[in-house]
Formats: C-alpha cells, sequence, structure tokens
C-alpha cells in the first residue's frame, strides 16, 4: 500500500556485518592514528588521490564525491597547501572556478604513499591460504557489486492503468508485503477490493491511476480516488524493490496532488501504516501532516498502528 526501501532484516545478518566491518578495518589499519604509517589520515589520503588521478578537480565536487563536510575539506586542503603539496588555478573554461593540482612535492608524496599502500596490500595477500585469493578478490567485487545501485537501463515512464494493470497491482500488493511484513492474504483481498471498486466506480474527471512502468514492467503504482466533494484519497502507492531509490514513489505522489488541484479539491487524505518508514517520510516532504493514529489487528498482525495523513490543497 505504500513505497518503503527498508526491507527488514535479521539481527543476526546486521550483526554479521558489524563484526566484518570491525574485522575489516583493523586489517587494513583505518583505525590507526596514521595511514601506512605516516601522517596523513584515511580521508586525507583518499583526497590526495582523487587529486592526483583526477582532472579538473574542484573542492565542490571533491566533497561531492568522497562525502566530505566542505569545511572539513577545507581545512585538509589548508594543510596542504600550508605543506607545499597542493596548489589552486583559475579554470580556463570559467575565471570564478578554482581547481586543485598537486605540486611536484605533492606529486612526489602521493607516489612514495601509494607506492606503500601496494606494498601494505601485497603483504595482506600474503596471509591468504595458497589458492584462496581468487576467491578473496571474486568476494571483494561481490561485495561492491551488490552495493552499488544498478543505473537504470531505461528512463521509467508514467502512464494510464490498462487490462492486466490491477490484478498485477493486487498480486504484487499481496507479494511484498507478506515477504516484508509478514501481513497474510487478507491485506491483498483488501487491496483487491480497494482497486476492483476503482474500475467500477471510476470517474475520470475526478479519479485516476498511475502506473510506473520501467523496461516494459510495472515498477509502481498509485489511485487517487473520490472520498467526498472536497476531499479525495490517495491509495494503495506501491514501488518494486528494485525500483526504488529512482524517485518513483515521490513522482507518484506529485503527480496525485497535481491532479487534485486541477480536479479543484481542498484536501488529500490517506490511510497507512506507522512501520513504512520510507513512505511516511515521502507524504511528508509532500506536504502531508499526520493528523491521528490507532492501534489495530490486521493481516494476521497485532502490532499494527493505522495512521490518517491530510494534505490541504488551499
Amino acid at each position: 500500500m505504500d513505497d518503503d526501501n527498508n526491507v527488514r532484516h535479521d539481527q543476526h545478518d546486521v550483526a554479521a556485518v558489524r563484526r566484518f566491518n570491525r574485522f575489516y578495518t583493523k586489517q587494513i589499519g583505518i583505525l590507526d592514528e596514521g595511514m601506512l604509517h605516516t601522517a596523513f589520515s584515511l580521508a586525507e589520503m583518499r583526497v590526495l588521490y582523487e587529486i592526483a588521478n583526477g582532472k579538473d578537480v574542484s573542492a565542490a565536487a571533491l566533497a561531492e564525491e568522497l562525502r566530505l563536510d566542505p569545511g572539513y575539506l577545507s581545512r585538509i586542503l589548508r594543510r596542504f597547501q600550508k605543506g607545499g603539496l597542493l596548489q589552486r588555478h583559475t579554470s580556463a573554461d570559467d575565471a570564478r572556478r578554482s581547481l586543485l593540482a598537486l605540486t611536484a612535492k605533492g606529486r612526489w608524496t602521493f607516489a612514495r604513499l601509494n607506492a606503500r599502500q601496494d606494498d601494505e596490500v601485497a603483504a595482506l595477500l600474503a596471509h591468504v591460504p595458497a589458492g584462496g585469493t581468487r576467491r578473496f578478490i571474486d568476494s571483494m567485487r561481490t561485495i561492491e557489486e551488490l552495493l552499488t545501485p544498478a543505473p537504470s537501463k531505461e528512463p521509467w515512464i508514467l502512464r494510464s492503468h490498462q487490462p492486466g494493470d490491477i490484478g498485477w497491482i493486487a498480486y504484487r500488493h499481496g507479494v511484498l508485503y507478506s515477504q516484508e511484513y509478514g501481513y497474510d492474504e487478507s491485506f491483498e483481498a483488501l487491496v483487491a477490493k480497494i482497486a476492483a471498486e476503482f474500475i467500477e466506480h471510476h470517474d475520470p474527471a475526478r479519479e485516476r491511476c498511475w502506473i510506473a512502468e520501467r523496461n516494459g514492467e510495472v515498477v509502481g503504482s498509485v489511485f487517487l480516488v473520490l472520498k467526498s466533494a472536497t476531499v479525495a484519497k490517495l491509495r494503495l502507492l506501491y514501488v518494486e524493490p528494485s525500483a526504488r531509490g529512482l524517485g518513483i514513489g515521490a513522482r507518484l505522489i506529485e503527480e496525485c496532488i497535481r491532479f487534485a488541484r486541477r480536479a479543484r479539491y481542498r484536501k488529500i487524505t490517506l490511510w497507512t501504516q506507522s512501520e513504512l518508514l520510507a513512505a511516511r517520510h515521502l507524504y511528508e516532504k509532500a506536504g502531508f501532516e499526520l493528523v491521528a493514529g490507532q492501534r489495530h489487528q490486521s493481516f494476521s498482525r497485532d502490532d499494527l498502528v493505522a495512521e490518517t495523513w491530510e494534505l490541504n490543497l488551499r
């Protein structure tokens, strides 16, 4: 019924990841006062690496790439300049833009650190049992691939509902909410009933269904239906796990609001559950306000809290 990026994970999985983080950071010396037995911190070495290997590097782009606080990065750059490692020059394309480059001393320092890091990694690999190096590298590559967001091969589009969409929406709600929240088949039945009522009583001037499609497959949907002459109701918002993080949920909500204004509604209301954190964030960001909450037992769960949210369109 809602878009939620937060799939529940077993606490054993969480503990396993944290245990691996503690183990690996110790192995590569992140917690040491200086990386590679030098006076440089890990952040400072990453900054040196990016400047040495980048082209037309600016402080703003560097802060964004490394996710560093601009003030913190500024202090690092000042230290590098003071130590004779860094120089700034004006961009040839934009006189207002300052670019970063290593001095001769900076390039020598980076080359020395880079060689030392190669030696450290080689020493780490030396401890891997014979024949295990390929497995070790493949495991690291697998982690990198799984944590890298998949690029969109084709832009997603929004369209009106077509024959087959309604049954698919009920089916996917049933599957996803069972997998992610433990809801039983009564939830799927509720979704099917809501979707069927939309088709049976559809008023095109005041009601709408949007389908998000990507690579020819349905990856999300939302309904806006009539509740009263002045109030519309947002229903059955969902986004497929494979398409989460692409902005589809926020866009579906925006379309509901835009349509409601054109249809001269004064307010949009919606019903959701308190545990759907990602969806609640989207509603709040769109301007909705939480107006009521009530504990209830539904869908084989006895710990649910139903919430009503409203958006004033005046």
